[in-house]
C-alpha cells in the first residue's frame, strides 16, 4: 500500500502527458483506492472546455482513471494486461456544476473477476464531495 508519484502512475497505465489526470495514490489495498488529483485546478487540463470552467462530469474520467490504475496495482503478478472499457454508469450524482481542486478520488471495487469489475466511487474537495456513482468495467478486446 505504497504511494506513487504521478511518473508511476503514468507507467502503469494508458493515458499519457496532460491526460493523466492523477497526481498521486494516497493508498490502495485489493479492494480500493485514494488518489489525488491537482490536474483539476491546472489551467492546461484537456477537458476544460473553451470557457475555462471543468464541469464535474469531468470527474467521471478521473475516477475511471483511479479505477483503471486499481486494477493494474492488484492484477496478477506476470499477468496477461487487457484493456479496461468504461461500459455503464449508474446512480452517478452530480453535487456541483464545476470541479476545482485538488481533489480526492476514492474507488471501491465491489466485484470483479476476468471479464470485468464494478466499482463505486467519489470525488471530493476540502471534504465535500463533488460526485459520486457506480461504473462497470469490461476487460478485453472491443468486438
Amino acid at each position: 500500500m505504497t504511494s506513487l508519484t504521478r511518473e508511476a502512475i503514468m507507467a502503469l497505465i494508458p493515458h499519457a502527458g496532460a491526460m493523466c489526470l492523477l497526481d498521486e495514490v494516497l493508498g490502495w489495498d485489493d479492494g480500493q483506492i485514494t488518489c489525488l488529483s491537482r490536474r483539476a485546478a491546472a489551467p492546461d487540463n484537456p477537458l476544460r472546455r473553451a470557457g475555462g470552467m471543468l464541469g464535474a462530469a469531468s470527474g467521471i474520467e478521473i475516477a475511471a482513471q483511479a479505477m483503471a490504475l486499481h486494477g493494474r496495482l492488484t492484477a496478477p503478478a506476470g499477468g496477461l494486461l487487457v484493456p479496461g472499457y468504461l461500459v455503464a454508469l449508474r446512480d452517478v450524482h452530480l453535487r456541483h456544476a464545476s470541479l476545482d481542486g485538488p481533489l480526492h478520488i476514492h474507488a471501491t471495487r465491489l466485484r470483479g473477476d476476468a471479464q470485468g469489475a464494478a466499482y463505486s466511487f467519489d470525488v471530493s474537495h476540502a471534504g465535500a464531495i463533488i460526485l459520486s456513482g457506480r461504473a462497470t468495467v469490461l476487460f478485453g478486446a472491443p468486438s
